[in-house]
């Protein structure tokens, strides 16, 4: 089940799953058997994974211990606030509403440079939640003061249009929905107000949904005002419904409500130890190809006598013995100067060995930057986030980020 909900799109903002097959509809029909279906992470997904093989996370035993799992995901995305959850504990629950994935990025850009920026800031960034089944949320007050305290109550309703039929016909047509409901059930539930007749001045009722998009058409009686049924709909049926917003995460094993910045910048927090770990990782790399760049670069500087060194020696061992008593090389230079391929010391293969251990320096210095300074470990931080913005910029909305991102810059 968590399979199916993470390959559906109207469940989740940014699907993690890339499914084949019959994975359910906002109709509420059920998915297929397994063995009716394939599965395999979307792009989007390997963002939440990416850096995992370079010690950037802690490791645990699992359930049996027979395996070990991470504690945390590197996560290049804030998987939490974009796709949102929802879960019940004792005594606690959470209900995160999901969000626009550019919007809440242009806020974590202005947040790496002014962490105390206010929820009025940031709301001109983020305006609300964006949710996958669309519709509109009714009034801004309660966003406003989730953001602000971390709870509130906001109202979600479906989005129609009144189209004329004929001269004296109207119809009200639905196109977009509330969160996590269910459009056969909505059907069924106009169908039955009518039928009581809670619901007045409606004469045909029809699902026309396809491929294209959502098409609920609720043709009305002659001379009836559509606006009018249009708010007995959002008033008796499903049309209206509420989101209790409740921002409860766990933030170093610890439940706690968050407000909105809290969020984006406890997860700025984790990119920086994500950024840092990964840093130490490809520094210890770099320095230990460096170290047998070197010695492969001091070999061709006493070519003649290395060979001739070798050539002497019995047996491998004696060989690299030989080569560190004489000319100072390490255990690890020794062997990889054994390792060499004869082909490696033409013209051409020891120019492309001296330019890769010039190319490893700059890494090496680089890599000691972004350790030694906060600045440029942020620099690296935002330059991932706008590659994110770059990468899925066909995908997603990015609203300002992408239509002006200098004017935002300046006004930051």
């Amino acid at each position: 089940d968590s399979i199916v909900r993470m390959a559906q799109g109207f469940s989740m903002r940014e699907p993690l799953v890339d499914g084949q097959g019959n994975f359910g509809s906002i109709d509420g029909d059920a998915a297929a058997a397994m063995r009716y279906t394939e599965i395999r992470m979307s792009r989007i997904a390997e963002e939440l994974l990416a850096d995992l093989d370079k010690d950037t996370v802690e490791f645990q035993p699992n359930y049996d211990e027979t395996l070990i799992e991470p504690l945390v995901l590197p996560a290049r995305i804030p998987n939490l606030i974009v796709n949102g959850t929802s879960g019940i504990a004792v005594g606690m629950s959470t209900n995160i509403p999901p969000h626009n994935l550019g919007e809440i990025v242009t806020a974590a850009l202005l947040l790496i440079d002014r962490p105390d920026a206010s929820v009025a800031e940031l709301m001109e960034l983020v305006p609300g939640p964006d949710f996958p089944t669309a519709g509109f949320i009714y009034g801004r007050e309660e966003i406003r003061r989730a953001y602000k305290t971390g709870r509130g109550i906001i109202k979600l309703r479906a989005r129609a249009t009144i189209e004329k039929v004929d001269k004296d016909h109207d119809a009200i047509i639905i196109h977009e929905l509330p969160y996590q409901v269910n459009k056969a059930k909505l059907v069924e539930k106009i169908a039955h107000l009518v039928h009581a007749k809670r619901l007045e001045g409606i004469k045909d009722l029809r699902d026309e949904s396809d491929r294209q998009g959502m098409r609920v058409v609720i043709e009305l009686k002659r001379g009836e005002q559509p606006q009018i049924v249009l708010n007995n709909l959002y008033k008796l049926t499903p049309m209206q419904t509420s989101f209790g917003i409740i921002l409860l995460a766990l933030v170093d094993g610890q439940p706690r409500v968050l407000k909105l910045p809290e969020i984006i910048n406890h997860f700025l927090e984790h990119r920086k130890e994500v950024v840092r770990h990964r840093t130490r990782f490809d520094l210890e790399k770099a320095e230990r190809r460096a170290h047998i760049l070197e010695g492969l670069k001091k070999a061709l500087d006493e070519l003649d006598n290395v060979i001739a060194l070798i050539r002497k020696a019995k047996a491998p061992a004696e060989a690299r013995e030989k080569l560190s008593q004489k000319f100072a090389f390490s255990e690890l230079q020794a062997q990889a100067i054994l390792d060499m391929k004869l082909q490696r010391l033409t013209a051409l293969e020891q120019g492309k060995i001296l330019e890769e251990y010039g190319n490893i320096l700059k890494q090496i210095k680089q890599f000691k930057k972004i350790l030694a300074s906060e600045t440029v470990l942020k620099d690296v931080i935002k330059g991932e986030l706008v590659e994110i913005q770059e990468k899925y910029q066909n995908q997603y909305d990015f609203g300002i980020i992408l239509l002006d991102l200098e004017t935002v810059k300046k006004k930051w």
